[in-house]
């Protein structure tokens, strides 16, 4: 079964599932968009509300925000692949719990099999602290960490891991904006040098 395949069947079992109580309160499961032959993955949260609306992720004013972000370093994303942890909203937008978490990632980590990322950015802290912790890694907090990478080893080879805020921290923080687009900067020199 080729790789879009694996996907569009993954998609599927996303779209219906109802393993937590997120699943009944949705109005449309978030899979993830953009290149199954991505070499970035960014991992979000949890979809808002224009996510659940609309299925897809990072379409609200987050989403702007990363969409300038990704325009910056000359990358679209139809060149990546964007996804999140919980893949249902969570009501008020609420963290996702660790239940939603430990019921939903078994899709992250099958994406991420199917995708075979070179690096990953986690946005945000759940979702560094998940990647991290995934990949054999100690988290600490993402003030500490953001922009800075980690070389884990799999079975399909090496990927760079590399923190970041969530998007959606910049919105209300300036500085905050200031920091992804340094992070940013450097993914796009990492992403020229090495991928």
């Amino acid at each position: 079964m080729g790789k879009e395949e694996l996907m569009r069947k993954l998609e599927e079992r996303i779209r219906d599932c109802q393993k937590c109580r997120l699943g009944s309160l949705r109005t449309n499961a978030v899979p993830g968009s953009g290149s199954y032959d991505a070499k970035v993955m960014f991992v979000g949260e949890a979809p808002g509300y224009w996510e659940d609306q609309k299925g897809l992720p990072f379409v609200g004013r987050a989403g702007k925000v990363l969409d300038e972000l990704l325009a910056e370093i000359g990358l679209t994303r139809e060149e990546v692949y964007i996804t999140n942890i919980v893949k249902c909203r969570p009501p008020e937008n609420r963290d996702p719990m660790e239940d939603e978490i430990k019921a939903c990632s078994p899709y992250l980590d099958r994406q991420i099999d199917v995708i075979r990322p070179r690096v990953i950015v986690p946005l945000g802290r759940h979702s560094m602290r998940y990647i991290l912790e995934k990949f054999g890694f100690d988290p600490e907090p993402i003030s500490k960490i953001h922009g800075k990478t980690f070389e884990a080893h799999t079975l399909f080879g090496k990927i760079i891991i590399m923190p970041m805020y969530h998007p959606a921290a910049a919105l209300y923080r300036p500085p905050i904006k200031e920091e992804l687009r340094k992070d940013f900067l450097r993914l796009g020199e990492l992403i020229g040098s090495s991928l």
